[in-house]
């Protein structure tokens, strides 16, 4: 079980993706801690900016609009990832709230996306969902579509920052990582042009080991949900 008080499980889970980074001799600075704030009301979220904590990410667009504008006066420096799926009707208030969208998976998206970030002016990064596991209740684009849907949001002017994928539950999820890092390798996504958004409190620190730079992380930072 994790501490209670918020500030150390936060300072835990650092020096967790700290002692990952040496491992993988990488530097803990290059991985960002998302901490998933979805299902958790203000008086959960506040200890975590107390500890200067500032990415956070949500799963839906109607719940980050109803607490996150009133959190945001508090630290208006928070950097918001939206990591649940997006409905393409939803489009204009994700691109209105969030600074990194991490479920860009199909076309009829990247078009809404598109039109929405040149109404606002305004341009959140960009994950491809890879839907790394095949599976159908997921989602996340299918692994042979990806290189075209790449292309396509390119042209949409998305800025695309990386991939991201949620590996299959209740197996070894290294696999998965390795295999969504090789992808992103093979499509020149990898380095200064890319990031992996993939781990999550189970496995993130070996999702930084082979070369995570985004973990969303929920339960060891909050505990269980209810």
């Amino acid at each position: 079980m994790p501490p209670h008080d918020p500030a150390t499980r936060l300072a835990t889970v650092k020096e967790s993706i700290a002692r990952a980074a040496v491992l993988a001799q990488r530097k803990a600075s290059d991985v960002t801690l998302i901490a998933v704030s979805k299902t958790q009301d203000a008086e959960a979220i506040m200890p975590l900016l107390a500890a200067g904590q500032r990415d956070f990410g949500e799963n839906r667009v109607q719940e980050a609009q109803d607490k996150w504008p009133a959190l945001r006066e508090t630290a208006p420096d928070v950097i918001l990832h939206l990591i649940g799926q997006l409905q393409s009707n939803k489009a204009d208030e994700a691109v209105a709230l969030f600074d990194a969208i991490h479920s860009v998976d199909r076309s009829s998206l990247i078009t809404a996306l598109a039109k929405a970030m040149d109404k606002a002016d305004r341009r959140p990064s960009c994950f491809i969902q890879v839907n790394i596991g095949d599976e159908d209740q997921k989602g996340g684009c299918a692994i042979a579509d990806l290189p075209a849907l790449l292309t396509e949001a390119r042209m949409a002017n998305l800025p695309v920052v990386g991939l991201m994928a949620i590996p299959p539950a209740d197996v070894e999820a290294a696999p998965y990582f390795a295999l969504l890092a090789k992808i992103a390798r093979d499509n020149g996504l990898i380095g200064d042009l890319g990031g992996l958004s993939m781990g999550m409190s189970s496995d993130f620190e070996t999702a930084v080991t082979i070369g995570a730079t985004h973990v969303r992380v929920g339960t060891a930072l909050f505990g269980v949900r209810a």
